[in-house]
């Protein structure tokens, strides 16, 4: 069981910040959706997040209908401090949201931080529009970060947070090269196989009107631990709204631009006016929650609960698909997972509740999606298909979580 200091920490996180310390703690990725118009602010806000409560290295991947695999594979890698002394502070400290929001576009988000070069700063310059050989497209690799001449940057790695951006819009390619990465943790390049991180995050930001189309391909949705609908309107960003009331936060790029230059001119870096500030979880936080986890009990009867609620999944008429062996896998782990966060060496039948929504809401398939009503049992023995699109129409993902649970007896 938890200390009652590390169950303080839990209890102040926000919905995000629950959502990947879930997927951290069972080193799974996660899909996150939101409104459209607030997919930028929520990669902002994921950012901070990695930054601030977590202190482990970010990078943003802006997917779009053209994205190609060297532009997936670049936008990846961050940057990795100099070898043999102290990292420069453009390493040091958080990125500021203002630089990720007037960054010029490009096809690939590199890493959030301010600036930084994907590849080592002994790689030749590149005229802009240039394709080079090795990594595709110059225009895409940002300047080089600001560094001591004489030590050497290493090469650089696979960011712990990846936040790929409308990832749905992607390429099947693209796609298939993403559920690649998260199934053998690591993605080979033109020159080089790079390996992901112990601490490794990857979430799918999907712009959607509403929770139930925040999807991506079938093969990559059900490899998802977990998905979590953001209403920035309601439940705010919190880490991006103190970082915006700053009272620095005025300062433009340009002033930010003159500081990295007053590092690499050899006047050595800037003096620090503040420490560098502590992560709120820390692995080991991290590391004894896996450990509670699977330390935590199942009872018979909340585990035949569990199975039964899977079942009536399965059989429900409105629903073709979705209900999968890796999704049964992924809802017992969270149930553990969701015991261990609130302080129980056990699981309950609450709890198991609270796991099916999460686990089954982007993968749960529906009859009146696409061309599945003749899927639906009563047309298949000789009903219209339009009479029962008329019936079912009302039925969503959620309606049937919550019709499945109401019929399932829980148990005392």
């Amino acid at each position: 069981m938890a200390d009652e200091q590390l169950l303080d920490k839990i209890r102040s996180l926000s919905d995000l910040e629950l959502a990947t310390l879930l997927c951290l703690v069972a080193r799974e990725h996660c899909l996150i959706g939101t409104l459209p118009d607030y997919v930028d602010e929520l990669a902002e806000e994921l950012c901070l997040v990695a930054s601030k409560t977590f202190n482990l290295t970010h990078a943003i991947i802006n997917c779009h209908s053209h994205a190609t695999l060297d532009e997936f594979a670049t936008g990846l890698l961050v940057p990795q401090p100099a070898r043999g002394g102290p990292p420069s502070p453009t390493y040091t400290r958080s990125a500021s949201p203002y630089h990720l929001r007037h960054e010029p576009s490009s096809t690939t988000g590199g890493p959030s931080s301010s600036g930084g070069s994907y590849f080592p700063s002994s790689a030749p310059p590149s005229r802009p529009g240039a394709f080079s050989p090795r990594i595709g497209p110059a225009a895409i690799v940002p300047s080089s970060p600001s560094t001591t001449t004489h030590q050497p940057a290493q090469q650089p790695q696979i960011a712990n947070f990846i936040l790929a951006k409308n990832l749905h819009l992607a390429p099947r390619a693209v796609q298939i090269q993403a559920l690649e990465l998260l199934r053998t943790r690591r993605i080979f390049t033109r020159t080089s196989v790079q390996t992901a991180p112990k601490q490794f995050l990857f979430i799918a930001i999907i712009g959607a009107p509403s929770p139930t189309q925040a999807r991506v391909t079938p093969h990559l949705n059900d490899f998802f631990y977990l998905s979590h609908w953001h209403d920035a309107e309601k439940d705010g960003l919190d880490h991006l709204d103190a970082e915006l009331s700053r009272p620095d936060d005025n300062i433009s790029v340009a002033s930010s631009d003159s500081i990295i230059k007053r590092s690499s001119s050899g006047l050595g870096p800037l003096p620090d006016h503040e420490p560098v500030p502590q992560p709120y979880m820390t692995e080991d936080d991290i590391s004894l929650l896996s450990q509670l986890t699977t330390l935590a009990c199942v009872d018979v009867d909340v585990l035949r609960y569990q199975m039964n609620v899977v079942s009536h999944l399965r059989i429900h008429r409105a629903v073709v698909g979705g209900v999968t062996p890796q999704a049964t896998r992924c809802l017992a782990y969270l149930c553990k997972s969701l015991a261990a966060l609130h302080g129980l060496g056990f699981v309950t039948a609450s709890l198991v509740g609270l796991a099916v929504r999460k686990v089954y809401g982007h993968r749960i398939v529906m009859v009146g999606e696409g061309r599945m009503m003749e899927r639906e049992r009563s047309v298949q023995w000789g009903s219209e298909g339009e009479a029962v699109g008329v019936v079912m129409g009302g039925w969503g993902v959620e309606e049937v979580v919550e019709d499945v649970l109401r019929m399932v007896v829980v148990p005392a």
